[in-house]
């Protein structure tokens, strides 16, 4: 038997099966970090647009009405959730089993929240002053996406997710009482700038 022929040896096979998976890991921590900026964006320009509307005090700082605020919101929003999508189809091709399974349903936890959200918004909304009927939509669908990152940092034993999810509870939470224009100006600078941030301190240091 050659060389080439000879069966690997167990630290052969060690050292192969690390390389692999810092590989792998290495791809599915980009996948992640990708996922920060284009939501940091999205809420940045488009709870400016709301903040600029509301104001602080009932007034308008600017010239812009709810419903084109609202455009600037989810047409950031659709780009944010392309990469989203994006990065879970990508995660789910790369792991196979048992984590492949929670990925799958974790994604579907996520559609199932938004729609739940959206089903329930749109039946108390038209009650509510529009303003109130901002803060609900705003309030509500940010409270899905906090108890769904302190959950799947939960599944997948990842503090850094649980502690972002519980910092957009708090900040939803303080938004929601302080009012439609603070909840606005809140989420983009402490949101939106700090998805920002986290982004882009992650790829600094993977």
């Amino acid at each position: 038997m050659v060389d080439d022929d000879r069966a690997p040896s167990p630290e052969e096979m060690l050292r192969v099966m690390e390389e692999q998976n810092a590989a792998t890991v290495k791809m599915l921590y980009a996948d992640t970090v990708l996922l920060y900026v284009p939501w940091g964006v999205a809420w940045l320009f488009g709870f400016t647009a709301l903040f600029l509307h509301y104001g602080l005090d009932g007034q308008p700082y600017a010239p812009i009405t709810q419903m084109q605020a609202v455009g600037v919101l989810m047409a950031g929003q659709v780009v944010a959730g392309t990469f989203a999508v994006f990065g879970m189809v990508r995660m789910n091709r790369l792991v196979r089993g048992g984590s492949a399974t929670k990925g799958a349903m974790y994604g579907y936890a996520w559609f199932a929240g938004m729609f739940l959200m959206t089903v329930i918004a749109l039946r108390l909304s038209p009650h509510l002053p529009p303003e109130e009927s901002g803060l609900l939509w705003a309030g509500s669908s940010l409270m899905v996406v906090a108890v769904l990152h302190m959950a799947g940092g939960a599944v997948w034993s990842n503090w850094q997710m649980f502690f972002v999810g519980a910092w957009v509870a708090g900040v939803d939470a303080l938004g929601v009482l302080l009012g439609a224009g603070w909840h606005a100006l809140l989420t983009a600078v402490l949101l939106g700038g700090g998805f920002i941030v986290i982004g882009l301190w992650l790829r600094r240091h993977k």
